[in-house]
């Protein structure tokens, strides 16, 4: 998968994995990445599939639908693709902090819905419920920070907090954060993130 690397000051600091959205690239989060934790490595992501020429992590049916099927093979990848640059570049696989957007987001938490110790834990940023039909694995003491937005047309408020439900109750520490905006990435909810970030 096309990426960048960036290995950090701190070894000790986890490794942040960069997930966009629907239409960007993997130089879009980067600054976000230095905003979160700047001593950090990242590794920041670009999505396989192109919708329209736009990069995305896996197909979608429609606006709010995904190709269930492709989200499965394109998750399987991602995470073999983590262990692949932890391999390459010598970060420690199990200390990964995954920050999505929108798509990104999804199929991050699509990861902590289908791995065991995919992810040390997570920021999801306008992220929906990646599949309402299966179990989750157990995400026990899995630090999970959910930012939606009131008036997101894209993500209705309710699929944050089945989210927030579904990973809570397969044992994630979830915190849902609000802010009274639509679907864009916002710097409020970047703090909010930064914060709780740095009580991990």
């Amino acid at each position: 998968m096309k990426n960048i690397f960036k290995q950090g000051t701190n070894l000790s600091k986890p490794t942040l994995l960069m997930l966009h959205g629907t239409g960007g690239n993997e130089t879009d989060l980067l600054a976000i990445a230095a905003h979160i934790d700047p001593e950090a490595s990242v590794l920041s992501v670009r999505g396989n599939v192109s919708e329209n020429g736009m990069p995305r992590f896996f197909k979608r049916l429609s606006e709010g639908i995904f190709d269930m099927e492709d989200l499965k093979i394109r998750t399987e990848e991602l995470y073999n693709f983590i262990g692949q640059a932890a391999d390459e570049h010598g970060f420690d696989r199990t200390q990964v902090v995954a920050i999505g957007y929108s798509n990104g987001a999804n199929i991050a938490a699509n990861l902590l819905f289908t791995y065991t110790g995919a992810l040390k834990g997570a920021i999801l940023h306008h992220p929906m419920v990646p599949n309402r039909h299966t179990d989750l694995p157990d995400l026990a003491n899995t630090p999970v920070f959910i930012a939606a937005g009131t008036n997101d047309p894209i993500c209705p408020a309710e699929e944050s907090i089945d989210l927030e439900k579904l990973l809570s109750d397969a044992g994630a520490e979830v915190e849902l954060h609000w802010e009274n905006f639509g679907h864009q990435l916002t710097m409020p909810e970047v703090e909010a993130a930064k914060n709780w970030y740095d009580k991990l």
